[in-house]
């Protein structure tokens, strides 16, 4: 058991989340850890993480961290999880900056350093996934 949940909940957590996030990739937005929650918990048929708990919050947290791990090579290196984000904010949380670190990155000092390293992620991510846009008709 993983976090409270099986091996088969966690891994279709895992692979429903890294199919989430392309999809919102590919629509060139990000998205919040509530909404990450909600829909990925239903698509997948699992509880939702309990953001009221420190062991759920955890829980979460270690996910996006699978998940980035899991996506890294179809996503070009980067750091699928930058596109969660706390609601009402725009910028990650700090888990994202921790694990750009373990992972190699050289993650600047300074709130407009590091935010733009993330937007940089968020903006790189896009363009990997990015659907091809329709021109209009003449």
């Amino acid at each position: 058991m993983r976090y409270g949940r099986e091996e088969a909940e966690w891994d279709s957590l895992v692979e429903t989340g890294i199919e989430f996030l392309v999809e919102r990739a590919e629509l060139e937005n990000t998205t919040s850890y509530t909404e990450f929650n909600s829909v990925v918990c239903r698509r997948a048929g699992a509880r939702q993480f309990d953001f009221s708990l420190d062991a759920e919050r955890a829980a979460i947290g270690r996910l996006l961290e699978q998940i980035s791990e899991d996506a890294r090579q179809r996503c070009g290196g980067l750091l699928l999880s930058a596109l969660v984000q706390y609601l009402g904010t725009n910028d990650a949380g700090p888990g994202f900056y921790a694990l750009a670190k373990r992972k190699g990155y050289t993650v600047p000092r300074g709130a407009l350093p590091r935010y733009e390293f993330w937007l940089g992620q968020v903006a790189e991510l896009h363009a990997r996934h990015a659907r091809p846009r329709r021109r209009p008709a003449s």
